[in-house]
């Protein structure tokens, strides 16, 4: 079976939940005390998908601000200009448990992620709501690798190793 590498950056304001994303995805736990990022932490996991295994190496970086939806359109800004070509943008709307403290409708953060390409689905890491939904999307929307290796779809290839590396991003 194929190891593809899926590189994953999680970027977003301070408390969003980015790593209690990764650590519902990678663990399958919730630490409500979970301390904010200092810098970067790195995790993995390999899961299968279809007939390949997805080897997600994923890097939690540390928030700074403190209005998710307005700076979302400064990180993808980011990413489109500084970010390889075809990059896969996924979007988590976390902590869909909170329903009181909703600050943005679900029908705009929907309709922001169709108009830039991306994908999106609500999650709660602490009640492990669509969790591994978003990383099986980042797994669909990584194109198919052809038996002469080259890839159909838009993908993109960062280096020749071992095995296909292809960035994503949360």
């Amino acid at each position: 079976m194929a190891l593809r590498e899926l590189k994953v950056c999680l970027l977003g304001d301070t408390g969003v939940g980015k790593s209690s994303i990764v650590w519902r995805f990678v663990e399958d736990s919730f630490d409500p005390n979970i301390n904010p990022t200092i810098g970067a932490s790195f995790m993995t996991k390999t899961v299968q998908y279809q007939n390949e295994l997805h080897k997600f190496l994923i890097w939690d970086t540390a928030g700074q601000e403190r209005d998710s939806f307005q700076t979302l359109k400064n990180w993808v800004k980011e990413l489109r200009q500084h970010g390889p070509p075809n990059i896969v943008v996924a979007i988590a709307g976390n902590k869909c448990d909170l329903i009181d403290a909703r600050e943005v409708l679900e029908k705009d953060a929907k309709d922001y992620a169709d108009s830039i390409h991306a994908i999106f689905v609500e999650t709660s890491a602490k009640n492990a709501i669509n969790i591994n939904e978003v990383f099986i999307e980042i797994s669909r929307r990584i194109p198919v690798v052809e038996a002469a290796g080259g890839t159909s779809g838009k993908g993109f290839k960062l280096g020749r190793q071992a095995s296909e590396s292809r960035r994503t991003c949360c």
